[in-house]
């Protein structure tokens, strides 16, 4: 519960301070400099909000799954290339594992908290213009891991899983070396149940979707 306040404190206070940034896109938006091509790290944190896929269907339609949670994290780029970054990621959610039954819909199982971390490559595109602002859009793909550490009833357990992500995104520049980053990311992995339970539970392959809003700052 101590996680689930802090992750909710963290978002509300990248709200607060995202909401000024915002006002200042659309007030300079017109004639904000882009980031200088001389620039070859960049620096993002974030916070935002993850949906997770299911960890495994069950007969009859039942199913498990963790719920919807705040995320988050931060990102590191380093330019390798005029519009290629290789980048690194990591970033935390808090969460309940639910069990879906029919007509009884979510019953909590487990509280769990999920670290996601990844390595990876994007691709920044040619700075572009739409009503007044100018933005960056993006790509980017990597793979990494989802580590859960789960909690039931008193008893801790925990399971690493191999992950894909791709994502993408856009930058609206508020001035030079600053830009407001709106991201959208599918992590694709298959939960290790041979880890948590030491059962030979073989789950799905799931997406599990991060939407963010941060503030890049290049250096």
């Amino acid at each position: 519960m101590r996680v689930i306040r802090s992750l909710s404190r963290g978002v509300a206070t990248a709200a607060i301070l995202l909401t000024p940034a915002i006002a200042s896109a659309q007030l300079t938006g017109r004639d904000a400099p882009s980031t200088p091509a001389t620039t070859s790290i960049d620096v993002t944190p974030y916070a935002g909000y993850m949906m997770f896929g299911d960890l495994v269907n069950g007969p009859l339609g039942t199913s498990l799954s963790n719920a919807p949670a705040p995320i988050i994290g931060a990102q590191i780029g380093y330019r390798i290339a005029p519009n290629v970054s290789f980048i690194g990621n990591i970033a935390g959610a808090n969460s309940e594992i639910k069990a879906g039954i029919p007509f009884l819909g979510g019953v909590t199982v487990a509280e769990t908290s999920t670290i996601l971390y990844d390595v990876g490559l994007e691709l920044r595109m040619n700075q572009t213009a739409a009503y007044g602002y100018r933005f960056v859009p993006f790509a980017q793909a990597g793979v990494g891991g989802m580590h859960y550490a789960i909690t039931q009833s008193g008893m801790n357990t925990s399971a690493t899983n191999l992950a894909g992500n791709v994502g993408v995104g856009a930058d609206l520049a508020m001035g030079t070396g600053m830009s407001l980053r709106l991201m959208a990311r599918d992590y694709i992995g298959k939960f290790n149940f041979q880890d948590a339970t030491s059962l030979d539970i073989s789950g799905g392959t799931t997406s599990n979707y991060a939407v963010s809003a941060g503030v890049r700052l290049s250096f």
